[in-house]
């Protein structure tokens, strides 16, 4: 059939039901972000004015932290953050998670930039330790946590571990830094708010295009002499841009938009789970979601399901998935983060493309034994 050669994404954006995020990252979210702002607005100039410091300001607030800074990026943002904690304690050495965003995604820039030496904590597949914490063979100045743990399918650790490694850091005058990329989406499993959580850390940083939805920015929160010191290393990267207003006015409105349904997104992320590991051959990872966000691994060669999910996608009009990943010879996985498209799914919809994909899944099996 015509369709089978289509590739797994090509057929995920015809969906008529798409299951993945807010939205297409297309034009039209910049233009709702705008509709209502006033054309005479003033614009911010390098990192001055009230667009950018009012918004600053309020995260502060939010993330209960002294200070704020708006950054174009989150690599720029963590990196100036560790380099402060380095100079501060005359120790150019940091520990983190070896699947840390800085490290499997950044093309070393810690290291090519900053001469920062990373130690790398536990094992790739599992969470760090207190344990681990305690057991560091050399002196660090900084230790970077993220939560949730993106590339192990956004594990966290139990509050009362987070808040004994927090405690241990400052009593052995370790920095510790929050990689909050996902921060608001952890507060309904928690139980705690933004700022209860970024208590236990000395820095933190969170995105503004991930779980809120924006066009792009991040914001680097800590006390006042932190903060002054990001700014300059900010302006030293490149990243006081003349004006960050179309960053700054999306990031605030979709931060009001959106921040009231994390508990939302977050149920339906539970829900989803549940529907996956109904099905044949299929497991997710947790297997009981922590956040918005999960894995999904498939117990069968890439090359022989993604036929299978394209049949289901096309015959159904429900984007389940939009890609895989090769993981072995007889497994694959994805990453499927919850947004506002899944509330508009149709339930009936929904169950049937499960039922379809289990289905399919069961009779290949059947058919690769005979």
């Amino acid at each position: 059939m015509e369709h089978l050669k289509k590739s797994l994404n090509e057929t995920y954006s015809k969906t008529v039901y798409p299951l993945i995020g807010h939205s297409a990252r297309t034009a039209e979210v910049l233009l709702e972000a705008f509709k209502d702002v006033d054309g005479g607005q003033t614009a911010d100039m390098y990192g001055s004015g009230s667009v950018i410091e009012d918004f600053q300001s309020r995260m502060a607030d939010e993330l209960g932290k002294e200070s704020a800074v708006f950054f174009p990026s989150g690599t720029m943002a963590q990196q100036i953050a560790l380099r402060i904690w380095c100079d501060e304690a005359g120790l150019k050495r940091v520990a983190y998670h070896p699947l840390c965003h800085l490290e499997i995604h950044e093309e070393d820039g810690l290291k090519e930039l900053h001469h920062i030496e990373p130690i790398l904590l536990a094992d790739k597949d599992r969470l760090i330790t207190l344990e681990d914490v305690q057991h560091l063979d050399e002196r660090i100045s900084c230790l970077l946590l993220e939560l949730p743990q993106r590339e192990i399918g956004g594990q966290l650790p139990d509050y009362g571990e987070l808040e004994a490694i927090s405690a241990y850091c400052r009593s052995n005058g370790i920095k510790l830094h929050l990689d909050g990329a996902r921060l608001f989406e952890i507060t309904p499993y928690y139980g705690k708010s933004a700022a209860e959580i970024c208590a236990l850390f000395d820095s933190v940083y969170v995105s503004f295009y991930k779980g809120i939805g924006g066009i792009a920015g991040a914001i680097l929160a800590g006390n006042a002499e932190f903060t002054a010191k990001s700014k300059i290393w900010k302006r030293r990267h490149g990243g006081d841009l003349v004006s960050l207003y179309p960053y700054i006015i999306s990031s605030d409105f979709y931060y009001k938009l959106r921040i009231g349904r994390m508990k939302q997104y977050y149920e339906e992320a539970k829900e989803l789970a549940m529907l996956f590991n109904q099905c044949q051959g299929i497991q997710t990872r947790p297997e009981i979601p922590v956040s918005n966000m999960f894995h999904v691994h498939f117990k069968m060669s890439m090359e022989q399901l993604e036929p299978l999910l394209v049949d289901v996608l096309t015959e159904t009009g429900v984007g389940l998935i939009s890609y895989l990943r090769e993981t072995g010879d007889q497994s694959c996985s994805t990453e499927v983060h919850i947004g506002d498209r899944y509330s508009r799914v149709p339930k009936e919809e929904l169950k049937e493309a499960f039922r379809l994909l289990d289905e399919k899944i069961k009779h290949a099996e059947i058919a690769e034994t005979e």
